[in-house]
């Protein structure tokens, strides 16, 4: 299985994104949610927090366990807030702030537990192995 090389890139890559387009959009979207703006930046700090920790892990070679394991769980953790608040917030906060906790909370839960599932695995980085050329099967002049 390659693509779990590409998960904690695809953790920092989502994090950094959607924190800068809730930053970006934070008024707009704090209208959109019935929520205060400070609620929707703090979001969106949150999640360039996360971003920055998990590409300060992607990028290397050599990933210690503990702080996979730390990813993990705060991501899971950040799951369970999420939906807390979204069980908090469904009497004052419009119907896309809901929806928008709760996604959160599943998409983060998740990544948070395909990390932990493949904590020992993402301890280093996976590199593609080299094409081979003339194999069976396979078009040598290419």
């Amino acid at each position: 299985m390659r693509w779990p090389a590409r998960l904690l890139w695809i953790d920092c890559t989502v994090a950094a994104a959607a924190g800068a387009a809730m930053l970006a959009a934070s008024g707009w979207l704090s209208a959109l949610y019935a929520l205060p703006q400070s609620f929707v930046v703090g979001l969106a700090v949150v999640n360039l927090v996360y971003g920055a920790f998990s590409f300060s892990l992607a990028r290397r070679d050599r990933r210690p366990l503990r702080l996979i394991v730390l990813l993990a769980v705060a991501n899971l953790g950040w799951g369970v807030v999420c939906w807390g608040l979204a069980v908090a917030l469904a009497g004052t906060a419009s119907p896309f702030g809901v929806a928008h906790l709760v996604g959160e909370g599943l998409f983060v839960g998740g990544l948070g537990a395909l990390e932990w599932r493949w904590r020992d695995q993402l301890r280093t980085a996976w590199l593609l192995p080299p094409r081979r050329r003339g194999g069976r099967g396979q078009n040598s002049s290419v």
